[in-house]
């Protein structure tokens, strides 16, 4: 018996032609998905690699025994409290050096660093004790390691330049932290490698220029213990300023370091004292005698203001090392000039 197919089995010529014809376009439409999503990936992959380009991913040295970062390494909050420990070392050590083998009379270092700090010291002719001197010298070096090396991008050997490229970094933080780190960190992948005797003489001498003629040669030349020290300022400096996006600092983020001033009140959430202090265990207020090694903060993007810019919030992630006045038994007068200087700044 033949074989009778059914009817059903059978489509019109014209209905086949139109699935084909679908069948076509929707093949030829996945196909433009795939090419599309093949270019998308090509361009991610070159976004990907301009931004390794503009971070600077490059290797890190280590120079006068603080580690750099040249543009994207890694770094955290702990590795910056370790690091700023070591530097701290390195300043008791110079400091506890130059009271061994003073290069002049101890009263005369003393009355020059309280001028160049309170730019009018009363003259004192009593004897500066050893103690009151080395505290003396942690706080100028840490005045120049605050405001000399950490809150001034040190890109070339122009102070000048690095001036400019300070502004312009701080009006691109106000507008985009996002943008002003990426630009921060290309900078520096192409600063400067250590800071030279000349460069570390210059910043001596812009923020303590007595103490700078102290330890300046006849010939123009800097100690070469002060300078290893500003060079491992340095270092740590661009450890800070130089991280990449990809680390725990994150894109956003930018370091400052503070001093507290001489005479200025003790504030326990800013500074962290190294001796005991008797009226703070009584309860009574106190005032600084020297900071021995300057605090940070890290300054990062908050939540978007009413003027539609993003409040900037600041977190203090080391505090400032402090002696207290009472441990320090600096003069009165000293105290005094400092506290007058804050109620004056404050007033205006």
């Amino acid at each position: 018996m033949a074989y009778q197919p059914s009817q059903g089995e059978f489509v019109p010529a014209e209905q086949h032609r139109y699935v084909l014809t679908n069948f076509r376009i929707a093949h030829e439409k996945v196909e433009q998905q795939r090419v599309q999503l093949q270019e998308q990936e090509e361009q991610v992959a070159q976004l990907r690699a301009r931004i390794t380009t503009l971070e600077g991913k490059e290797g890190s040295s280590i120079v006068g025994g603080v580690g750099r970062n040249q543009g994207g390494t890694s770094v955290d909050d702990w590795s910056i409290k370790n690091t700023a420990s070591k530097l701290e070392k390195l300043v008791n050590r110079w400091a506890a050096d130059v009271i061994r083998a003073p290069p002049t009379p101890l009263n005369v270092i003393r009355d020059v660093i309280l001028t160049d700090l309170l730019g009018n010291s009363p003259p004192d002719d009593s004897e500066a004790s050893p103690m009151l001197v080395q505290s003396l010298l942690r706080h100028a070096m840490a005045e120049t390691i605050s405001e000399g090396v950490i809150n001034c991008l040190i890109v070339t050997s122009s102070s000048e330049a690095n001036v400019q490229l300070t502004r312009i970094h701080e009006h691109l933080f106000a507008r985009d932290p996002t943008v002003a780190g990426v630009w921060r960190r290309q900078t520096f992948s192409a600063a400067v490698e250590t800071c030279s005797p000349a460069m570390s003489q210059q910043l001596l001498a812009e923020t303590m220029p007595g103490l700078a003629r102290l330890f300046t040669s006849e010939t123009g030349v800097l100690s070469p213990s002060v300078a290893q020290l500003l060079d491992a300022a340095y270092g740590f400096s661009r450890m800070l300023h130089g991280s990449g996006a990809g680390s725990a600092v994150g894109a956003d983020t930018f370091y400052r370091a503070f001093v507290p001033e001489l005479g200025s009140v003790l504030y326990p959430r800013q500074v962290e004292l190294i001796k005991r202090c008797l009226k703070s265990e009584s309860n009574l207020a106190d005032h600084v005698g020297s900071t021995v090694f300057p605090g940070l903060v890290k300054v990062s993007k908050g939540p978007t203001g009413p003027d539609g810019n993003p409040d900037m919030i600041q977190t203090v992630v080391r505090r400032a090392q402090v002696i207290c006045a009472c441990a320090l038994a600096p003069r009165t007068s000293v105290v005094q000039a400092g506290s007058d200087a804050l109620s004056s700044a404050g007033s205006s």
